[in-house]
């Protein structure tokens, strides 16, 4: 009977040797198995993306698919969303979106096209202009160097204001997984933005906006004689119209108004009704003086200068300051103070989810010298 037992608890710890083998030898294979997992992740991470791919942004997908679809701010990571505040003030959004919307103002929005953007992080933006020129003089080696003027400053605070927009989209819309409310949310806000920048850097006053070129004052004197700050036009050689004979002579003399380091890069800008007069001037052998762009994409050219069509230029009338010819980049500066925000409003109007977008931009002339303009009258 011992016998039995013994032979019984041998065989039982038999049993015993063989489970826990295979017990070790499953759990080496899982360990082997989380091994491969975690170096093949380890290998696509550092692998590098394909051309033309873009990795996936996480706080981007948390602030589309979280916020701006259901308006959960739990869970969104702010950290990357670069100066966002509290849900009160609205959130700055990601910078996917921001260049986005970037991208779709300098296409739409024309004097932001051609001036000089730059990006502040203060409201209180100033730029030093230097003002006249710089005395200089000959003299022999050993005579002595006469004291010359020192060259003047003057300083610029492009006046600025906050831009709005308020699109609106229905829960359904939204709701919609296949609806992309990124692109359709930064194509809404830029195209608002344009609207009321295109008017704001031709007209605007200054108060709570930029300081449109247009309300610079102007006058015939040239710029040896002009005050800072004022800009040079030409007449047009009749009230409220071209002139009756040679009326491209004018224009040409606006070209040559400008001076040869400012015609680098110039362009003309009108809207596209004095556009069309324009385009009907030929020349004494019947060529006409406006030209087609000869590709996809290419501005068309007058005198051989590009036009911007910018359809908040006053129309041609009596006194108008109906065309602007000038170097943008050198002659005005556009000021925007850091990034777009986003307030998400689903109560105003119910059903409809508001996203109530602003934006500090600001815009003044910084060269007087790099802008000319028509003015329609006789002299």
């Amino acid at each position: 009977m011992d016998d039995m037992e013994v032979k019984a608890d041998a065989l039982e710890g038999a049993f015993d040797a063989v489970l826990a083998a295979e017990a070790v030898d499953e759990l080496k294979a899982s360990v082997a198995a989380l091994q491969r997992q975690v170096d093949g992740q380890a290998v696509a991470a550092a692998r590098l993306p394909l051309d033309g791919a873009k990795a996936a942004d996480p706080a981007l997908g948390a602030f589309v698919e979280r916020y701006l679809r259901r308006g959960i701010d739990a869970g969104v990571e702010m950290k990357s969303l670069s100066g966002a505040t509290g849900a009160e003030g609205g959130y700055a959004v990601p910078r996917e979106i921001d260049g986005s919307i970037a991208a779709t103002l300098k296409s739409l929005s024309p004097i932001r096209s051609i001036a000089t953007v730059v990006q502040t992080g203060t409201s209180g933006y100033r730029k030093l202009v230097a003002t006249g020129e710089t005395e200089a003089g000959w003299v022999s080696e050993t005579a002595p160097r006469p004291v010359t003027g020192t060259r003047s400053f003057a300083e610029i605070a492009p006046p600025s204001g906050e831009l709005y927009a308020n699109p609106a989209a229905s829960q359904a819309m939204l709701d919609d997984a296949m609806f992309d409310v990124e692109s359709w949310l930064a194509d809404e806000i830029a195209r608002e933005f344009a609207v009321a920048e295109g008017t704001a850097f031709v007209n605007g006053n200054g108060t709570n906006k930029p300081k449109g070129f247009l309300t610079y004052a102007a006058t015939d004197e040239a710029d040896a004689v002009r005050d800072f700050g004022e800009l040079q036009y030409v007449a047009s050689g009749a009230a409220g119209a071209f002139a009756a004979s040679n009326p491209q002579d004018q224009l040409v003399e606006l070209v040559h108004a400008l001076r040869a380091p400012y015609r680098q890069g110039a362009c003309w800008v009108m809207n596209s009704d004095t556009l069309a007069r324009i385009r009907k001037f030929k020349t004494t052998d019947g060529a006409f003086i406006w030209q087609p762009g000869l590709v996809e994409g290419q501005a068309a050219t007058l005198l051989g200068y590009p036009v911007v069509e910018a359809e908040d230029m006053p129309a041609v009338a009596a006194n108008s300051l109906s065309i602007a010819f000038g170097n943008f980049r050198a002659g005005y500066l556009i000021a925007d103070r850091g990034e777009t925000r986003i307030l998400r409003d689903p109560f105003s109007n119910k059903p409809f989810v508001h996203f109530y977008a602003t934006k500090r931009v600001g815009g003044a002339i910084i060269d007087s010298n790099a802008i000319k303009l028509m003015k329609f009258a006789a002299s």
